[in-house]
């Protein structure tokens, strides 16, 4: 098919080799010139490497965009990592429309964060939604959906990178071929069970070492890496990393229970929580007896709790 692809850094570039690898024909991209970083976008670089257009992705609701894009004629549109709506005018472009990855169950947690709500929310398992947009906030009918597990131990590093990103390369090829084939479903999103997440920001992951240590596992591995976990001590805020859940130890919740080469074993409710890696409001996360050596931790501190109305 001839497909307008829209996306960006690596995720962005994986689809478009995988879809050219397939037999498929990208005749447009839109991406932002340059990523986040500064450098330029691995969407836009493989798109200029091979010779096809490349649009500016804030700039697709100008109508001479819009009209470049139209008259290359694309049959169908991918949007395979796109951090803000895109008007329909843009979806409608291509004679079949416009599908879109998702990193959840839709329409369970519907929004950008929705890997770090799934972990930190405790739920067992999440997947890949791929959909047809509409103007809403991942809304529109669905095309194909797996489920994967979400491990005990899994972070949302380790979910998306590990299974969501190589599985949605794959329903991307799978999605394109059914519509191409003219048996792409269109299944209603059941409104009744649909979730929207605010962002997960650094703001909203702070830990309160009084909750259930479960519940602060969740915190920390849905949190890991980013925006990351964190907590004070003596006013410095600590970010925590690669962490554990271990049996209860003899030690207060949010106390410093051991120290070692396998971590810092830290006090809960329920149970306690061996923190592996820490990271300051400056440099790079360390390991955590190594951390604790540099920045004066020692066993029997406790961690601050927030402010509880």
């Amino acid at each position: 098919m001839r497909i307008f692809l829209i996306g960006q850094a690596a995720f962005g570039q994986d689809v478009f080799t995988r879809l050219r690898q397939a037999g498929e024909e990208i005749v447009a991209v839109a991406a932002p010139a340059q990523s986040l970083s500064g450098r330029a976008d691995r969407l836009w670089d493989a798109a200029d490497a091979a010779g096809v257009p490349a649009f500016e992705l804030g700039g697709l609701d100008n109508a001479a965009t819009q009209a470049a894009v139209a008259s290359l004629a694309p049959q169908l549109g991918v949007m395979a990592f796109v951090s803000e709506l895109i008007s329909t005018a843009v979806l409608n472009l291509p004679e079949h429309g416009t599908i879109q990855y998702h990193p959840s169950l839709l329409p369970r947690h519907r929004g950008r964060s929705s890997i770090n709500w799934a972990i930190i929310e405790g739920d067992r398992t999440t997947g890949v939604s791929i959909f047809w947009p509409d103007e809403g906030l991942d809304t529109g009918p669905l095309l194909l959906q797996r489920e994967v597990e979400i491990g005990a131990d899994d972070t949302t590093g380790s979910i998306y990178y590990d299974k969501l990103y190589p599985l949605g390369l794959d329903m991307f090829v799978e999605a394109v071929a059914l519509v191409a084939a003219g048996g792409a479903p269109r299944t209603a999103q059941d409104e009744s069970k649909a979730t929207y997440e605010r962002p997960c920001t650094e703001q909203l992951v702070r830990v309160d070492w009084r909750r259930p240590a479960q519940a602060v596992y969740d915190l920390i591995r849905g949190a890991d890496p980013s925006p990351a976990a964190w907590t004070r001590h003596t006013g410095r805020k600590l970010r925590l990393l690669d962490a554990r859940l271990r049996p209860p130890v003899d030690a207060g919740a949010g106390v410093i229970a051991s120290l070692g080469d396998d971590g810092m074993l830290v006090g809960g409710s329920g149970g306690a929580l061996l923190i592996r890696k820490l990271q300051g409001e400056e440099g790079a996360a360390a390991a955590a007896a190594e951390f604790a050596a540099a920045n004066g931790l020692t066993v029997g501190e406790r961690f601050l709790n927030p402010a509880r109305a």
